[in-house]
């Protein structure tokens, strides 16, 4: 019964693999073009959020009295202070997360989100997008060795990942003829590992730099509701992630799984597997969000 289960999941993962490399390699414009009007208006009100200094000022005194709204625009206005009161260098490396794969506007993913926030009235903070998709961990490991990004990193104040999602579609294409959750466990071990390996050598890079890793979400929840093993399975390696985050100084785990949670929400691209705009700019706000509470 289990091999039976871990039969649709090898199925299932292989069906999207397959959506996923016809959307991924589609040829993008060189010309960005501008946001559609409706993506446009939501920026703006997050970008409006940023500039309540003013409003967020005066509730300050009132700590007890604060709703939550008022509370999120604080502490958005205290990151957009923190890139005003000093040269900000945000570095961003990874997978097609941090690529944007799959963002309809074609506009960078919540990195892109990001820059814009930030940066919407002036150019306050530097942002690198050094996503690339298909990366695993192995392959983040040996791009720090590119001069580029690690003269990048030793630069850097923040440091945003997203890595690894390709190492458990890995374990399926590599097992697929025989495919079981232990398979899945041992594969996370390596994966600790080499994440451990990453975070040591951002830290020789850069002593001081803030990182923040983005944990994994489901893709297949919505719609594969009933297959329990693909919840387990992005649960325990976001819990990896976790402890690898906490052996390190000055590093932050983001959660992202209960962002993709609504069954009613549509936040996934037409490969069905990386967020559309929507749900990149979920991410984005929780980015933002933890950010500020550093």
């Amino acid at each position: 019964m289990k091999k039976k289960r871990i039969s649709i999941i090898l199925a299932i993962m292989i069906i999207f693999a397959a959506m996923i490399l016809v959307v991924t390699q589609r040829e993008s414009t060189l010309i960005q073009p501008d946001l559609p009007p409706a993506e446009e208006e939501k920026e703006s009100a997050l970008e409006e959020q940023v500039n309540m200094e003013e409003e967020a000022e005066a509730e300050e005194e009132e700590d007890e009295q604060r709703s939550f709204p008022q509370m999120i625009a604080e502490a958005v206005q205290s990151t957009v202070d923190f890139f005003t009161n000093q040269e900000t260098h945000i570095v961003a490396i990874g997978d097609s997360l941090t690529q944007g794969v799959g963002d309809e506007t074609e506009q960078n993913g919540y990195v892109g989100i990001l820059d814009r926030t930030i940066n919407g009235q002036e150019q306050i903070a530097r942002i690198d997008n050094y996503g690339k998709r298909g990366n695993r961990t192995d392959h983040l490991l040996m791009r720090l060795e590119d001069e580029e990004i690690s003269q990048a990193i030793r630069e850097s104040d923040i440091v945003l990942i997203t890595i690894g999602a390709n190492d458990i579609m890995q374990v399926a294409k590599e097992n697929f003829t025989n495919l079981i959750m232990d398979d899945f466990v041992f594969e996370m071990e390596n994966y600790e590992e080499r994440l451990r390996e990453i975070f040591n050598e951002i830290r020789q890079l850069n002593p001081d730099t803030e990182i923040y890793l983005l944990g994994f979400y489901n893709p297949f929840k919505n719609y594969f509701e009933d297959i329990e093993e693909l919840d387990v399975i992005v649960e325990t390696w976001n819990t990896t992630g976790k402890e690898v985050v906490n052996e390190f100084e000055n590093t932050m785990f983001i959660p992202t799984e209960d962002l993709f949670n609504d069954p009613d929400a549509d936040l996934f691209a037409d490969d069905n597997f990386h967020p559309n705009y929507d749900g990149y700019y979920l991410i984005a706000e929780r980015v933002l969000e933890y950010i500020t509470i550093r």
